[in-house]
């Protein structure tokens, strides 16, 4: 499997759980005897504005933020070509699924999910999108840009039970009929992390639902990192979600 990946991930940007040192290192290094890593290119401009404000974007510049979050941006989109053909994934920081159009919070400064599927459908590679966003938190940023665009299905995972939580994802992919699947995969709803529902092998059945549902719609499928904050166990979370997704 493709992970698309950037040794500039490893800055620590922001004071903030999803830039700390050592967060993807603990990733990098369970994975790396598995996986075929690409090196991550920044989004242009111009794949940015497609979903945010001038104003917006100018006051990420400001922040001195633009260079690692367009980076972010751009490996979403290459995770995303990727997956029209095979499984991938997108190892990137910032996470963007807090990022709206005009503002964001929670970690987040671009809308890694939403640039990637604009540059598909603006290029003629996908006609429909279903987004499922298993972070802890309500992924308010997808839903805010792409809600109004009616090619795209979202999907935020709200269950807070463990048996009821894989069911809700299960009934969704059996449901699902798109063709691309998007993961705004976020691991901070493991047993050990800041939810503590899923235990390490609920993310390689989640990967592989997506997986038997992109094979049935004939579609692709990727994920991007969001969330994941306990060092000690994320590695091997996102480990169990790509080996279900590679099936």
């Amino acid at each position: 499997m493709k992970v698309v990946f950037h040794e500039d991930f490893y800055q620590v940007y922001t004071s903030d759980p999803a830039s700390a040192v050592g967060r993807m290192e603990a990733i990098v290094e369970v994975i790396r005897p598995d996986v075929e890593f690409a090196s991550a290119k920044p989004a242009s401009e111009a794949d940015i504005a497609a979903v945010h404000t001038r104003a917006h974007v100018d006051n990420v510049r400001r922040s001195g933020l633009y260079p690692i979050a367009a980076l972010a941006a751009g490996g979403a989109i290459q995770a995303a070509m990727f997956g029209l053909t095979a499984p991938s994934f997108g190892l990137i920081r910032p996470p963007g699924h807090h990022a709206s159009a005009d503002s964001s919070w929670g970690f987040c400064y671009f809308n890694n999910m939403a640039i990637a599927l604009e540059v598909l459908k603006k290029r003629g590679k996908i006609k429909t999108a279903y987004v499922l966003d298993f972070d802890l938190h309500y992924g308010d940023g997808n839903v805010n840009i792409l809600r109004n665009r009616d090619y795209v299905t979202i999907h935020n995972v709200e269950s807070d039970h463990r048996d009821d939580y894989m069911d809700e994802i299960s009934r969704e992919m059996e449901n699902c009929h798109t063709d691309i699947i998007g993961i705004s995969a976020g691991f901070d709803n493991h047993e050990k992390d800041w939810g503590g529902v899923l235990k390490t092998e609920d993310y390689r059945e989640i990967g592989r639902n997506v997986r038997a549902a992109a094979l049935r719609c004939g579609g692709g499928c990727f994920g991007i990192l969001e969330g994941g904050y306990n060092h000690q166990v994320l590695g091997h979370n996102v480990m169990a979600f790509l080996k279900g997704l590679n099936g």
